[in-house]
């Protein structure tokens, strides 16, 4: 640990917070290693104390030492605790694991806990107000309690029963809000396995999990969970349970449990402590050995993180914050299935979503709950087409439409037409980037002068995965970087390149959470020229580039230079 740190610009020390005002305080750490350390914590959405850690700016031992005495709590080495003999119910077990921390015990109106920054106040208070008792705060290395507490968490053998009976309620979402069917749940209420859907519902919520597969074989049963873009197997229960879990699911998604033959869909909902629920859209699709179950998770705190946290550059958030604030217009949002399109649909319906403003949503289904906006489910099957939700809206005074995807030659028309005649229109389409989205739209039919007129924006994006704080530098040639896609000036020795190396925060994949490629183009008026005159995709991609437009794979390596991503993931999800 250094004992002699510059506090050059210690301005700065205004804007540190916590544990990094107190180590620059005590001059262990300079005022801009510590605001780089807190930049990096808030881009990455980690605690402090973790970005501090995997840094190596400090070794978690030293830092406890430092937590000890800067503080006055005393310091404890967690490996000397036997985990069998610490009390159970001083602390809400899913809080104790939420805030990482851990309960040794009660004296008095106080209880004990073991943390590693003793300056998180919000999360102290969390703990006063749930236990109803003050606080003594035990200094531990945060390195042991991570340990500690995942190793507890795998061991409680009583903690899903305790979630099953306190905590979790699974409420099926349906259009009319009546209830379950208590007959056909009472067909298979079966303890161990509502206590087992549930165990992996709550598993997948915190590991951050995007999908859930449950899937049935000949011999073996498998649960795969979707972690930043990558299935990774979690477990292989018995096979025997399989058609119970497959009933027990539908049931509270209201599909019919008899019927084994067709896909289906429906939804369910898990509601957590009374304060946040969360979504499941559930397929189901007969296979050879039974039927496969896929449940995406729909986080409606996804909505609400604001576009900053979607990691838009600059130039790309000004360009397309100032498109959807046009009184009318078409923005358009592309890319695969998977890419994080909805998600940014709905956070610039969340910076429009104001009193005065009358915004409707068609949507196949609408994944996620917007309180203030009118959201439309389609249903094909009742005449409640894409087109026909569309008809409706224009005559229900909007302002701001979405429609979730344009798949046909009418859906589009109707689209361009709202957009023509005074609303701001937002929808998808599936192509492959920003230019190819005007010449697929003239393919589909559309006249290249509606095209032209209406639409003032594409936003194509790709979601790559986010190196863990683990991460090391890659050394590369320049050869390498050239044949990447870097351009010459690149080559200036500014920049590093990491790659993923691998820890037990990010389960040895060496990322963790998931960083956005954008390709953002505004229809200028060169570019609108070549539409009319049938240009390709090709012409309308070199104009773009000529006024400055990045392209997937430039944005992407933008994230290589700025740390967030490797090389390697660039080019797999660019793939150009």
């Amino acid at each position: 640990m250094s004992a002699t740190a510059n506090q050059s610009g210690g301005g700065g020390q205004a804007t540190l917070e916590g544990l990094g005002r107190a180590l620059v305080q005590h001059r262990v750490m300079r005022v801009d290693q510590a605001m780089a350390v807190q930049k990096e914590a808030i881009e990455a959405r980690t605690p402090f104390v973790d970005a501090l850690i995997a840094g190596g700016h400090l070794k978690a031992a030293e830092l406890a030492k430092f937590a000890s005495q800067a503080f006055g709590h005393p310091l404890l080495d967690l490996a000397a605790l036997d985990m069998a003999n610490l009390p159970k119910d001083l602390l809400d077990s899913k809080l104790a694991h939420e805030t990482r921390v851990v309960p040794l015990g009660k004296r008095g109106n106080k209880i004990s806990v073991a943390l590693s920054d003793p300056t998180d106040f919000q999360m102290l208070d969390r703990i006063k107000f749930s236990a109803q008792a003050g606080v003594d705060v035990i200094v531990v290395e945060h390195d042991k309690l991570l340990k500690f507490i995942e190793a507890n968490s795998r061991s409680t053998s009583d903690k899903l029963s305790d979630l099953a009976d306190d905590d979790l309620d699974v409420d099926v979402v349906q259009d009319d809000g009546s209830s379950n069917n208590a007959d056909a749940a009472a067909e298979v209420d079966d303890a161990p396995i509502v206590k087992f859907l549930q165990k992996v519902l709550m598993d997948a919520i915190q590991m951050g999990a995007s999908d859930i597969h449950m899937e049935p074989y000949e011999k073996f049963y498998r649960i795969r969970f979707r972690i930043d873009g990558e299935l990774r197997e979690i477990a292989q229960p018995p096979v025997a349970i399989k058609e119970k879990l497959a009933s027990r699911i539908k049931v509270i998604s209201r599909l019919d449990i008899s019927e084994k033959r067709v896909p289906q869909d429906g939804r369910m909902k898990l509601v957590l402590s009374g304060n946040r629920a969360i979504d499941f859209r559930v397929s189901t699709l007969p296979t050879l050995f039974g039927e496969k179950i896929v449940m995406r998770i729909l986080d409606p705190s996804s909505a609400k993180l604001g576009i900053d946290a979607l990691g838009y550059d600059p130039e790309q958030k000004e360009a397309l914050l100032e498109a959807v604030h046009r009184p009318y217009g078409m923005v358009l949002v592309t890319g695969p299935t998977g890419s994080g399109k909805t998600v940014s649909l709905y956070t610039c319906l969340n910076i429009l979503n104001e009193p005065g403003v009358n915004i409707a949503t068609a949507e196949d289904p609408a994944e996620i709950n917007l309180p203030g906006i009118n959201q439309v489910n389609v249903n094909d099957k009742a005449g409640l087409t894409f087109a026909a939700a569309l008809k409706s809206f224009l005559r229900q005074d909007p302002d701001v439409i979405m429609v979730g995807e344009i798949r046909d030659l009418e859906t589009a028309d109707i689209a361009i037409k709202a957009a023509q005649t005074g609303h701001m229109v937002m929808s998808t389409l599936h192509t492959n980037d920003a230019p190819t989205t005007l010449t697929r739209l003239m393919n589909m039919g559309v006249a290249p002068f509606n095209i032209a007129s209406s639409i003032i924006l594409i936003t194509a994006q790709r979601l790559g995965r986010r190196l863990c704080s683990c991460k090391e530098p890659h050394e590369l040639d320049d050869e390498a970087l050239l044949k990447a896609g870097f351009r010459e000036s690149d080559l200036d020795g500014s920049w590093q390149a990491y790659k993923p190396v691998g820890c037990d925060r990010c389960s040895g994949s060496g990322y963790k959470g998931r960083v956005g490629i954008y390709q953002v183009m505004p229809i200028s008026e060169e570019i609108q020229r070549i539409i009319l005159s049938n240009g390709t995709a090709m012409d309308i991609a070199a104009q773009a580039e000529r006024e400055g437009v990045n392209d997937l794979r430039r944005s992407g390596l933008i994230k290589v230079m700025q740390g967030h991503t490797s090389i390697e993931e660039v080019l797999g999800v660019t793939n150009e």
